[in-house]
């Protein structure tokens, strides 16, 4: 039999889901299958609409070795595992003539812990540990978690805290879920023969696609225990997220309340000399954080450099320790105890990286008005990283709807560790990029509306001009409007002062939870909902409840944001434009996000309006506009007061009509019965 051609497999994947082939998916899955080929890298820009896990998803099984697709939320994980692989499987095995076997993968914490479920939690004030179930009431909301898990534990096949629905706190399921650091291991452990996660490791060794997420990835490349099997092939799709979240893994934290719980668990588990000495190192390091302030430290002050040595010191002491003294009180010791190490090597790993000192890393203070002080350390930059650890030895496809900032690919590439496209040399990966385009007609569905006339906006103070704009253009869209703030005080002062002055429901995020709140948003044309980051990258509202995306300025990193700023002048200082790598390339990201919440569909008509004149009149908008979807653009408020009420008028007519066939068909259904019934 003649191998199917990659045409044939993608129509027939296409044709199982019930979508249509487009040009630009395509276009994708041949490039995609020519750089799996050659054991190239690529760089891919699909636009909503596209059906781009289909377009990276068909090459990569026809291809036939193991391959990793890496996504940037565990949503989207799911997304992949239960609704585009086992479709796309399905269409291709009578032409394949073999059934491709997936599996997903997450980190230890994401399955239930049989031992932690059976054996009880380690208890911190004192030795032993405690039954968790008798601990909380029975009535209570922790206590009725606990039991339904315990039900849970029974039925599940996968102890995977996605499939328990409905789903129960984070304090709820840490009482049942051990970190990576804190797991016996499957050999030490008497429930490892049954555990969840080492289950779905072995499914992972023996699927030829892996379903991931950032996290696990970097976890993989950074911390060198490979979690991940070897695979020839990694896709990483929402590949604009992957920076952050690898920066995110490679962040160290030490705060007074982390080092006072490490002091706890390892207390009675060694001599008392070391205990004294690891409980002194932590009183000092207290002290120093009550009268920290934010910020970075170029350099590492005295009094905190001696604390952190210390700690560190302290921390050693009783990791060589917990290895021999044995407190014959303690139950479950292996467990106590492995908790106890866990917390003291975060500790000493964090306090010894700040200590060093490396050149390529930040430090910074950071005061929370809840948590208070900790002490933070991060790369300067992840790039040499990925360039090393991703780029190897595997064919690497980049996937997003956001990759090409300004006309081309090469700002996010330096951020992967890529030199400039077609740039040749020994070191440097070789790699392309691609757009596909989208299957929308931008320029004919959007409007980018700039408000030229607005005042510059300042660092601190209310923007009355601009609140006037954004009340006037709701009114004009008749509500459907998603606010995107830069900042969460900007998105409660806007729905503050716009609850008093408009007849619109605003919703307003942190009052619900986003999942409720998105829902109550697409159920209503009529309302508003505010946000900030999350909402930027998280809302997905086809139809006529979302016809207006407002951002209310430009979203460039706080001047005090630690880690951007150093980033920003370390560019500066070896001969580049730190603002334009840095801040600029921050704001294109999450503009060309946010702007793309407006056009979800193929009937969708709406408009994006900055209220930010820096858009139309700064240096930099030129490059910022070109990172955005080819919307018609315009600074003319007046055509975009009536084009908004143009939408509007279009929208009621249909919602009338919708309203009018329910009541008929209602009539008309009514009828029948009561002829039924005659």
């Amino acid at each position: 039999m003649t191998k199917p051609s990659l045409s044939e497999l993608l129509h027939a994947a296409v044709t199982a889901v019930g979508g249509t082939e487009r040009p630009g998916q395509v276009s994708m899955a041949e490039t995609v299958a020519e750089v799996i080929d050659d054991g190239s890298h690529l760089l891919v820009q699909a636009g909503t609409g596209t059906g781009k896990s289909l377009g990276y998803l068909v090459p990569a099984l026809a291809h036939g070795e193991r391959v990793v697709v890496a996504t940037a939320t565990l949503a989207l994980q799911r997304q992949l595992a239960e609704r585009d692989l086992p479709r796309t499987v399905d269409a291709l095995h009578p032409l394949l003539r073999r059934r491709p076997q997936f599996a997903m993968l997450k980190g230890r914490s994401n399955y239930l812990c049989l031992h932690r479920l059976h054996e009880g939690v380690p208890q911190e004030e004192e030795e032993g540990l405690f039954d968790q179930f008798e601990a909380a009431a029975p009535t209570s909301k922790l206590g009725q978690d606990l039991l339904r898990m315990r039900d849970w534990a029974d039925e599940t096949e996968t102890g995977d805290r996605d499939d328990l629905t409905p789903g129960v706190s984070d304090r709820a399921w840490s009482q049942v879920s051990v970190s990576s650091r804190e797991c016996l291991g499957a050999s030490k452990c008497a429930y490892g023969a049954e555990c969840f996660a080492e289950a779905a490791r072995e499914r992972a060794k023996l699927a030829e696609v892996v379903v991931t997420n950032h996290a696990l990835l970097a976890i993989d490349a950074i911390e060198g225990a490979p979690v991940l099997p070897q695979h020839e092939v990694l896709i990483v799709d929402e590949a604009h997220e992957l920076v952050s979240r690898v920066t995110g893994v490679a962040t160290g934290e030490l705060t007074p309340g982390q080092v006072t719980r490490a002091v706890r668990r390892a207390a009675k588990l060694v001599n008392e000399k070391a205990a004294d000495q690891l409980q002194t190192a932590s009183e000092g390091f207290e002290r120093l954080m009550e009268l920290a302030l934010p910020g970075r430290l170029e350099e590492i002050p005295e009094d905190l450099g001696y604390a952190l040595m210390a700690l560190r010191d302290a921390a050693r002491t009783v990791i060589t320790a917990l290895g021999s003294t044995r407190d014959k009180s303690v139950q479950d010791e292996d467990a106590v105890r492995k908790q106890a190490l866990a917390s003291v090597e975060s500790i000493h790993d964090v306090a010894e990286r700040i200590t060093n000192g490396s050149e390529y890393d930040v430090v910074w203070y950071e005061r929370h008005e809840r948590f208070g002080a900790s002490l933070r350390v991060a790369p300067m930059s992840v790039s040499g990283l990925l360039r090393e650890k991703l780029f190897a030895d595997r064919s690497v496809i980049l996937t997003s709807a956001t990759l090409k900032l300004g006309g081309d690919f090469n700002g996010v590439g330096a951020s992967l560790g890529l030199a400039p496209e077609g740039t040749a040399s020994e070191d440097a990966p070789v790699w392309k990029g691609l757009d596909v385009g989208s299957p929308f007609d931008y320029g004919k569905q959007g409007i980018l509306y700039v408000a030229k006339h607005l005042a510059r906006p300042g660092r601190e103070g209310t923007r009355s001009d601009m609140l006037d704009e954004l009340a006037e253009l709701i009114e004009a869209a008749g509500g459907r409007t998603l606010g995107l703030f830069s900042s969460m005080r900007a998105a409660q002062s806007a729905a503050e002062e716009l609850r008093g002055r408009l007849d619109t429901p605003i919703l307003l995020q942190g009052e619900e939870t986003l999942g409720e709140l998105i829902k109550s948003f697409a159920a209503d044309p009529r309302t508003c909902l505010f946000g900030t980051l999350s909402l930027w990258q998280g809302v997905d509202v086809p139809g006529a409840s979302c016809q207006l995306v407002i951002m209310d300025k430009i979203p460039f990193p706080r001047p005090d944001d630690p880690l951007m700023s150093a980033r920003q002048k370390a560019v500066d200082e070896a001969g580049g434009n730190g603002f334009m790598a840095v801040a600029a390339t921050h704001a294109a990201l999450l503009m060309a996000q946010g702007a793309g919440r407006l056009v979800r569909a193929s009937g969708d008509r709406g408009v994006v309006a900055v209220l930010d004149p820096r858009l139309a009149t700064a240096r930099y908008g030129s490059y910022l506009r070109a990172s955005l979807p080819e919307f018609w653009y315009t600074t003319d408020r007046n055509q975009v007061r009536r084009s908004l009420a143009a939408i509007d008028a279009v929208a009621k007519a249909a919602e009338a009509g919708d309203q009018t066939k329910a009541a008929d068909e209602t009539k008309a259904g009514d009828e029948t019965k009561a002829g039924e019934e005659s």
